[in-house]
């Protein structure tokens, strides 16, 4: 069974784009949607933050690299997100068009933006440690599990210097690596319920259709209906992505063709990780 996998937030621009009808096509929907120029990677309306232009760029090549498998035969028959993926999923299982996906995106950017100009927050990048030792140093250090991607590979997120704290305790206990980013918010945390209010009034303003190709969420390793998806837009962006669990519901479904669809090959890191555990 063909799965289509939507990875989450690129974390630096391109070196290259695309050159093909299918990319200028895109490129232009993301200048009238989204008010984002890919090639100049600049803003063509109101700007905003660094994140919120790399939101933009990954929902944008979700939907190209959608477009191009689709133009090569390729179909899926399941549907599945991580993180900021959920908007070319949305708009590659019918439930948006694509300019509404890349509207959505920019907005619930956006506002979440706004959070990073009160306080500095940062992910953590987390590689080596499992789970129970890393839930002790959240925990430590007034941090959050933002995603589970395998057993040995996470991320936290928080407040910049709770964040650079527990970094160190994480390279103290032996952590292959642990590394810092800047971001706009918190994301996949309890500390985004800051915003939900503004949040879940950007996503009720869409009309979200019926999936057409079954889409699973990353929490709940659920398939998405619409009127799930109001809800779960907020929800996605304040509970942990849950990657090792959907990639084994995924397989578990059936899904034995397994494609990334966006920038980045991340998903298919975490995938072969999953599979040399298998049989442990």
């Amino acid at each position: 069974m063909i799965c289509f996998m939507f990875p989450g937030q690129p974390l630096a621009p391109p070196v290259e784009f695309p050159e093909d009808a299918d990319f200028e096509a895109i490129t232009l929907l993301t200048r009238q949607r989204a008010s984002f120029d890919l090639h100049t990677f600049s803003w063509t309306g109101e700007p905003s933050s660094d994140t919120v232009a790399l939101q933009a760029y990954g929902v944008a090549m979700g939907l190209y690299r959608t477009r191009r498998l689709r133009a090569e035969g390729i179909a899926p028959r399941l549907i599945a997100e991580h993180s900021m993926g959920i908007y070319p999923a949305l708009a590659a299982a019918g439930a948006l068009d694509e300019g509404d996906a890349l509207e959505l995106a920019v907005r619930l950017g956006r506002t979440m933006a706004a959070m990073g100009r009160q306080r500095t927050y940062a992910l953590g990048c987390m590689v080596g440690l499992t789970l129970e030792p890393l839930l002790a140093i959240a925990e430590n250090n007034g941090v959050y599990l933002a995603n589970h991607n395998t057993s040995r590979h996470f991320l936290l997120a928080g407040e910049r210097g709770a964040m650079e704290d527990a970094c160190a305790e994480a390279l103290a206990r032996s952590a292959f690596s642990a590394r810092l980013f800047p971001c706009d918010a918190p994301l996949h945390t309890p500390l985004m319920a800051e915003v939900a209010t503004e949040l879940s009034a950007v996503a009720g303003d869409y009309r979200y259709r019926e999936p057409s190709v079954p889409l699973v969420d990353h929490i709940d390793q659920d398939f998405l209906a619409a009127a799930d998806l109001p809800v779960f837009m907020v929800r996605d962006l304040m509970e942990p992505v849950r990657w090792e669990r959907t990639y084994r519901a995924l397989r578990a479904a059936g899904a034995d063709r397994l494609y990334e669809v966006g920038a980045g090959d991340s998903l298919r890191k975490y995938n072969r990780w999953i599979e040399s555990e298998r049989g442990r």
